[in-house]
Parts: C-alpha cells; sequence; structure tokens
C-alpha cells in the first residue's frame, strides 16, 4: 500500500487491523520513506521483518484491494493462506495509454477555457499536453528517472505550446502554455505530505513533501528552458 501511494496512517491502520484478523496479539509498524519495519506478537514471541520501500507510482485500486482484503479478514470469510494467496494475485490496472492521452488533452484545453482563453488557445493547449503526455508516458516506459520525466516532459509540452502559437498565432498564447502543463501538477504527493504530517508522520511526509518540491522544480527547468530557446524569457 505504501508502494502505491497510501498515507502512512492508512497502512499502518490496515497493517495492525489485518494482523489482529489472522489471530497475532499485536502488531506494530515503523514506517520511514525507503523502508517499512513490521513487529508482530504471537504467543509471546515477536517476530520482526524489514522491507525496503520500491515506488511504484499511484494506483488507489491496488490500495482498495488491499483493504477489501483486510475487511473480508475481519469479517472471517477469508483465513490465513486465503488472504496470502490474494496479496500475491494483486496486479496493478492501468489505463489504456491512448485514453489516458484522449482525456488529458481535454482536461488541461479546460482549464485554458476557464482562464478565459479563446478557442485557438485552447486547441494550442490540448495539442500540447496530448503530445507532453505521450512523452511522459515513454519515458515512464523507459524507467528514467523521475525528475528527468517531469523536466523533459514540460519542455516538451512548453516547446510545442509557443512554436503552435507562433504558426496560429493567438493573445492568449501564455494561458495555453500555462495550462498545458497543470497535467504535472503533483497535487497528490503534496496532499499525502500534508495528511501524514498532520497525523504525526512527520519522516514521511517531509520526504514527499520534498518529492513534490523537487518534481516541480524539474517542471518549473523544463518550462524556463523552452522559454528561452524560443526567445520568450521568463514570464
Amino acid at each position: 500500500m505504501l508502494a502505491w501511494g497510501a498515507e502512512s496512517e492508512l497502512v499502518e491502520d490496515v497493517g495492525q487491523r489485518l494482523g489482529v484478523a489472522l489471530g497475532v496479539e499485536s502488531v506494530e509498524l515503523s514506517i520511514s520513506s525507503t523502508s517499512l519495519v513490521l513487529t508482530t506478537l504471537y504467543r509471546q514471541r515477536c517476530v520482526t521483518t524489514t522491507r525496503r520501500l520500491r515506488d511504484h507510482g499511484l494506483n488507489m485500486d491496488m490500495v482498495c484491494e488491499v483493504q477489501r482484503i483486510c475487511v473480508m479478514a475481519e469479517k472471517g470469510l477469508l483465513d490465513l493462506d486465503q488472504v496470502g494467496r490474494k496479496l500475491r494475485q494483486l496486479k496493478p490496472k492501468t489505463w489504456n495509454r491512448w485514453l489516458v492521452v484522449a482525456i488529458i488533452g481535454p482536461s488541461c484545453g479546460s482549464f485554458a477555457y476557464l482562464f478565459g482563453a479563446d478557442d485557438t488557445a485552447v486547441m494550442l493547449t490540448v495539442l500540447a499536453s496530448c503530445i507532453g503526455m505521450v512523452v511522459r508516458q515513454h519515458l515512464a516506459k523507459g524507467h528514467f528517472n523521475l525528475l528527468i520525466n517531469w523536466a523533459a516532459t514540460a519542455f516538451v509540452t512548453t516547446l510545442v505550446a509557443r512554436l503552435a502559437a507562433m504558426v496560429w498565432p493567438t493573445p492568449d498564447a501564455e494561458v495555453a502554455m500555462a495550462a498545458a502543463v497543470l497535467m504535472l501538477v503533483p497535487g497528490f504527493p503534496l496532499l499525502n505530505a500534508i495528511a501524514d504530517m498532520v497525523k504525526g508522520h512527520y519522516n514521511v511526509g517531509l520526504a514527499r513533501w520534498g518529492q513534490a518540491t523537487l518534481m516541480t522544480a524539474s517542471a518549473a527547468i523544463g518550462i524556463t528552458l523552452a522559454m528561452q530557446l524560443t526567445g520568450m524569457g521568463w514570464i
């Protein structure tokens, strides 16, 4: 759950509930930004295990499936072997990449429209964001560093929006450039960071906040490079 983007308090809660449902006396978890330490107490004996956290990105379907397994175990519908088998069978469900592109384009275009852009600027936003999302998906498939992915996507998206505005002039070109990169706003990491810190998980919260800050900085670098390349300078 932690690897797929769940907040720390939820991970701790589900871990403790699932352990009790399967017959152990108590479960204690220590969560950090890169690992998880879990101790179970069973018949006055402690077993402690440490697992390194490998970030898999965001997938709330996986988080919900683990919660569903926990609830079924609490109701007595699953025993230990069945819980283990279901957990091993979990596989992330992903959307078709072209469907994601088709959704992202109009979404960013809608932001441009809400910002007061004309029809030409809205279409430029849709075009730039669609191309940017294709670049982002291609880099993610190649397992490039997340920060490189963000910077490259922001660079390409801004560059396409700027060049397209030169071909189809519009007074709202700046709005198109700004709206096209809104797909790179790290909203979920920021929300999780705040939730973790509010609930007392400061180390994980600060780590997630740092990651979101670096993602934002990488996107800003990509945008700046594209603007400088096209002679537009910093807005």
